[in-house]
């Protein structure tokens, strides 16, 4: 398999798998609605205006801004990606960097259509390409859904500024565009040498 073919099906296979998974939830659950597998993994359904694990930006305009430099970014980890591609790097740094490019490609799909193609009733689930919408381009919600409370409890009173305080670990909400970056930087940083080689320096007699 060539290079190019392996960044287009791991493309492609993540950012299906990201939008059926997203899909399924918003049209399955309500808003704020948990499913429990255990007691460390769980699914419950929520949705963000800003970044990554929930976080958010500066209300309509932060959002309109972190949708427009996601697609600025994207081209750049395109032109990142083609010239990997080029210079036959390994096959672990073009998943990585495919995997990146999956996960912002997937929540700009959020960001950017989830607002037109769905309905947003408060109280039940959320119908796909309903006949009206009060929704709007570029101010969609991005859909997370995976909950990992590994631990709760109560921090030891000697640990400096939170000791004393309820803590959960890992406490963020995510979706599989998130999951894909994080693994895509964790694969950079384990095949950095071949991800950022170093340029041999020449010795001139």
């Amino acid at each position: 398999m060539s290079k190019k073919t392996l960044a287009i099906l791991t493309i492609l296979i993540a950012i299906i798998l990201d939008q059926v998974i997203k899909i399924y939830v918003k049209t399955h659950f309500v808003l704020g609605e948990e499913v429990v597998f255990f007691d460390w993994f769980r699914i419950h359904f929520v949705e963000n205006n800003g970044m990554a694990m929930g976080f958010e930006f500066g209300g309509k305009a932060g959002k309109l801004f972190l949708t427009v430099f996601r697609l600025v970014a994207i081209t750049a980890i395109i032109y990142w990606l083609s010239q990997n591609i080029k210079q036959k790097v390994h096959n672990a740094v073009i998943i990585a960097i495919s995997l990146i490019f999956s996960g912002a490609v997937g929540n700009i799909i959020d960001s950017v259509f989830y607002g037109v193609i769905f309905n947003h009733p408060k109280h039940s689930v959320a119908t796909l390409f309903p006949e009206t919408t009060t929704g709007t381009f570029f101010h969609g919600k991005v859909v997370d859904m995976f909950y990992f409370p590994m631990w709760e409890g109560v921090l030891p009173e000697w640990i400096p500024f939170v000791g004393g305080e309820m803590f959960t670990f890992f406490q963020y909400i995510f979706n599989p565009a998130d999951a894909f970056i994080s693994v895509g930087v964790a694969l950079l940083f384990i095949f950095s040498k071949q991800a950022f080689p170093k340029e041999e320096k020449v010795v001139v007699d």
